[in-house]
């Protein structure tokens, strides 16, 4: 039981990971998610980023209903986006749903995730990816070319002082795609790379904290790089920020916020929630030899929902080459991770 009587766990060091177990639900935390994104193209060059993700957080129980099968212990809620990178065009759609008949779920005898007609099937050493919305569709293959990474230090991912102020975090930070994307009733044949963050927890952000950025960095040499600064009230990092670095066989090597810089570049503003979103960076890992910029050909990738987000596809350029993703939550209004 976490603190101040709340019914849930923490995430405390120590955990046993376990898979395939671990892919699929853990309802004994408050808060989950499954994401993925990824960068896509055609034989002949067109290119497309795409936003996946499933969320569940569980109420407490003063928040619950109770109706039979259609108890709400858990608010199912799910994303999905399109990047037309050389369209100019963003496409984004979101859902809310119980758990009821069958309706959303995450669940390790069906090896599968799901909200309505999307889902994620795991199948031997595959990830199926399927959603359908009214103008825009996936159906992709993945493949992991890694090993599931789990970061930060012995099983958790501290994210400000206090035992249990951290998450239980894994990614697949390679995964070989391919399939097909419809946008408008066009079909389009894609092939790329993907990345996928599972998270579980139940602590939720602290009251200075007020949002994130967050970087999934493909490089074109075979290594990865995950970095996330916590921004503070007053604009300044969290000291709580961190990172992993992945090399080309896998291994993982955890970096604290003194071992990177995120420095923002250009501004741009949304017209939607008024928010100034960074559009570009400079990234720093002096140990590592890394000097980066990363921006976007496509700054309108804000999501405009319950809560407004950017998630979008970059591109790097400097002493390493490459593709990635990058989120920013905090800039229309302080996250509160309550559904």
């Amino acid at each position: 039981m976490g603190a101040t009587g709340n019914p849930y766990k923490l995430a405390l060091p120590g955990y046993r990971y376990e898979f395939p177990r671990d892919d699929f639900n853990h309802p004994e935390f408050q808060t989950e998610w499954w994401y993925y994104t990824g960068n896509l193209h055609t034989a002949n060059g067109r290119r497309f980023g795409f936003e996946l993700t499933f969320f569940r957080h569980g109420l407490e129980d003063t928040e619950r209903t109770s109706a039979g099968v259609w108890d709400v212990h858990d608010v199912w809620i799910a994303h999905f986006a399109i990047s037309d990178i050389d369209g100019n065009r963003f496409f984004h759609t979101e859902r809310l749903n119980r758990a009821g008949p069958g309706i959303a779920g995450a669940d390790l005898n069906q090896s599968r995730v799901w909200n309505g007609n999307w889902q994620v099937l795991w199948q031997q050493n595959s990830q199926r990816l399927q959603a359908i919305a009214e103008k825009f569709s996936i159906r992709l293959s993945l493949r992991s070319n890694k090993p599931p990474v789990i970061h930060g230090i012995n099983g958790v991912s501290q994210k400000s002082a206090g035992p249990g102020h951290a998450s239980h975090y894994i990614s697949f930070t390679r995964l070989l795609t391919h399939g097909t994307l419809v946008l408008e009733e066009k079909q389009f044949t894609v092939d790329g790379l993907a990345w996928m963050d599972h998270e579980f927890f139940t602590h939720q952000l602290e009251s200075k904290q007020i949002g994130w950025d967050w970087f999934s960095l493909q490089f074109e040499d075979g290594s990865e790089l995950m970095l996330f600064r916590l921004r503070r009230k007053d604009g300044s990092p969290d000291p709580y920020s961190s990172g992993t670095y992945i090399d080309q066989q896998g291994q993982s090597r955890h970096l604290t916020h003194a071992d990177f810089s995120l420095v923002p570049g250009k501004i741009w503003t949304s017209s939607s929630s008024g928010a100034q979103y960074p559009i570009q960076w400079t990234i720093r890992v002096p140990s590592l030899g890394i000097d980066v910029n990363v921006q976007t050909r496509l700054p309108q990738q804000e999501l405009t929902g319950q809560t407004a987000y950017w998630e979008g596809a970059i591109e790097i350029s400097g002493t390493r080459k490459g593709a990635g993703y990058l989120e920013m939550t905090g800039y229309a209004a302080p996250v509160k991770l309550r559904f």
